[in-house]
């Protein structure tokens, strides 16, 4: 079986109000997390952004708006295009507002990946190993 899993995608992230520039996208899933996706956002070999997100929000995501915290997703449509909307907030900046990025992907390709890793690991037979966890925390105390 294959123990990992991965997809790079040509995603937009918002420049403006209505500008977008081109990104890659590396989604990548493995059982040994099996609640996560982790996307890079990456321009001209440099890595710009990374970030772990639970895979069934990234789901939930193509269909309704999800996330109140520093990740939102929501679908839109472009025309016949239908999209995944991405909203990250990062760290304050000195004005007192957050680091802010828009990105929008391509829902059918993300929608892809997401049914591979249900084939991988079908929801509700995730392994979750608690006292691995619980000793990882105990151990950093």
């Amino acid at each position: 079986m294959n123990s990992f899993l991965h997809k790079s995608l040509v995603v937009e992230v918002q420049a403006g109000v209505t500008d977008r520039c081109p990104v890659l996208a590396h989604l990548s899933y493995t059982p040994a997390d099996p609640f996560a996706v982790t996307v890079v956002f990456s321009h001209d070999g440099r890595v710009l952004a990374r970030w772990q997100l639970d895979r069934e929000m990234v789901l939930e995501g193509l269909m309704r708006p999800v996330g109140i915290g520093d990740v939102r997703l929501r679908p839109e449509s472009r025309g016949a295009a239908r999209e995944l909307r991405m909203e990250f907030f990062g760290e304050a900046r000195a004005d007192g507002g957050r680091h802010h990025a828009v990105v929008f992907a391509w829902a059918e390709a993300v929608g892809e990946f997401l049914a591979e890793t249900r084939r991988m690991v079908p929801p509700g037979c995730e392994d979750v190993r608690v006292d691995h966890f619980l000793a990882d925390i105990l151990a950093g105390s």
